[in-house]
């Protein structure tokens, strides 16, 4: 057994390939908020392939603002920044690599200064977010910005240091900006229709409370690029570890999986630089929003189609409801009928093999990905992925019979929150959502008044009409008899 270390890494199995580059010659060039499985299967991949081509000024620093963090601290600490990543295609090969772009790694309640002092060294010219669909306090209904987390709800009143991502981005860019250092890019990863616009809403906009004229150059002077990211991650357990341990004697406590499909469509507006990204597969354009909808709208709906109905169901595994012919019909119905109509055309992009390719994605029975692990933070996640696919066909006079299924789904996925019995609901909405879910049982629609989710979709009779219709349904034959029903009375 070798225990991965810097000092070791020149000893680990042959088969498991190590960084191709000096590791000691890279200098931090990004820092990186949320340093989680996705991140350290998508973006370091990158960076990695990035340092191999002889660029050395782009290691991350990674920072962590939460509790949870401080796992991801020592892990880091004891393994000088290294893990291994596995990467599963359909066809069932696997490949691993370490990783060796994470040259640091500072947990922000341990030393917020050195957050601080990484944030604003010239040397920082790029700093880049996963802080979860949730994470940036910009309201689904009215676009504005009202955050409801502890960090920054604390930071907006007055702590000092800070202790959220925008307490941090914001003080960094006032001292930059003092000291006459130019303002560092700000690049969001997370799953959001125009990603790059909302994290500039919600800086600003937390800036604006402290200074309005900080605010204003923030705005005038801090380039936000929008991007698109994607690569299917399930979290991380012991059992990666051991993993790895069993195929390579590699103790690794910091292991990941991923799929092997990766892509990053990001928006070319680095004014103080960046990598050379296109080199290494990123597609570097001058528009992301045909990309990101494509990918919003058809992959993490569908995520989000299959993870309620597959609960309900009994289904624990993606791979499995992913090989079923009614999932499967049921996803491409959505797909095809209710959101490919509503997208752009995609530059380079055949929608049709896309979503052939998503279904042989999902199917992969390696990747180990878990209807749990997408079901979280619905309250976040539907209205920015499903929703708007809803609204576009309610406009149009669309098919909207596969989106209001999921919904209806996810109320009594919510209902299964209720009673002795109950299952977790991971939602950080969850003690609002509980309540109505409880009342749909004597109010039928009650949910849908709840309107950080649906806004004034309770007033759309179609909708309603189709929605109660859907629930009804479920309750009375369960989740594949009813999307079996919605496949018929679509059928040409």
């Amino acid at each position: 057994m070798t225990e991965l270390t810097a000092a070791t890494i020149d000893r680990l199995d042959p088969r498991v390939a190590t960084p191709a580059y000096d590791r000691s010659a890279l200098q931090v060039g990004i820092v990186h908020f949320g340093v989680g499985g996705f991140h350290r299967a998508h973006q370091q991949v990158y960076l990695d392939a990035i340092a191999a081509t002889g660029e050395t000024g782009w290691g991350v620093c990674g920072v962590g603002l939460l509790p949870q963090d401080a796992a991801a601290r020592d892990a880091a600490a004891a393994q000088d920044g290294l893990y291994t990543l596995t990467t599963n295609a359909p066809d069932g090969s696997q490949e691993s690599r370490v990783i060796g772009t994470l040259i640091r790694y500072l947990y922000a309640p341990d030393d917020p200064a050195a957050v601080l002092h990484v944030l604003t060294a010239e040397s920082t010219r790029i700093v880049t977010l996963t802080i979860t669909e949730g994470g940036y306090g910009v309201d689904d209904a009215t676009g504005e910005f009202d955050p409801h987390d502890e960090l920054t709800l604390r930071d907006l009143a007055g702590a000092n240091p800070p202790h959220s991502a925008f307490g941090y981005l914001t003080e960094a860019l006032r001292l930059r900006r003092d000291r006459g250092i130019p303002p560092f890019t700000v690049v969001t990863c997370d799953n959001i229709q125009g990603n790059g616009h909302v994290a500039k809403k919600a800086v600003v906009a937390f800036a604006r409370s402290r200074d309005s004229q900080l605010a204003e150059w923030i705005d005038a002077a801090v380039s936000f690029p929008c991007s698109m990211v994607d690569r299917i991650t399930p979290a991380p357990t012991a059992q990666t570890s051991q993993a790895v341990h069993d195929a390579y004697g590699i103790d690794d406590r910091w292991a990941l999986q991923s799929e092997s499909f990766i892509q990053w469509v990001v928006e070319d507006d680095f004014p103080t630089g960046r990598p050379d990204l296109a080199s290494v597969g990123v597609q570097v354009v001058p528009d992301v929003e045909p990309y990101e909808l494509m990918k919003l709208r058809l992959l993490n709906a569908s995520h989000q189609a299959m993870c309620y109905l597959g609960l309900l169901d009994g289904q624990t595994w993606v791979h499995d409801v992913s090989q079923d012919p009614v999932y499967v019909a049921f996803l491409r119905r959505y797909m095809d009928a209710e959101a490919m109509p509503t997208l752009q055309p995609v530059p380079g992009v055949d929608l049709p093999a896309y979503c052939d390719q998503l279904i042989e994605r999902f199917a992969g029975e390696a990747v180990r990905d878990t209807l749990e692990r997408l079901a979280v933070d619905g309250s976040d996640r539907l209205p920015k992925f499903v929703l708007p696919v809803l609204r576009h066909q309610l406009a149009v006079g669309g098919p909207i019979d596969c989106s209001v299924l999921v919904l209806a789904a996810w109320s009594r996925f919510l209902e299964g929150g209720l009673g002795e019995n109950a299952r977790t609901i991971n939602d950080r909405r969850a003690s609002q959502l509980l309540p109505l879910a409880a009342q749909e049982r004597t109010r039928p629609g009650a949910l849908l008044e709840f309107t950080p989710v649906f806004a004034d979709l309770d007033g759309d009779q179609r909708f309603v009409t189709s929605y109660l219709a859907a629930r009804a349904e479920l309750a009375s034959h369960g989740p594949r008899a009813t999307m079996q029903a919605v496949l018929q009375n679509l059928a040409p």
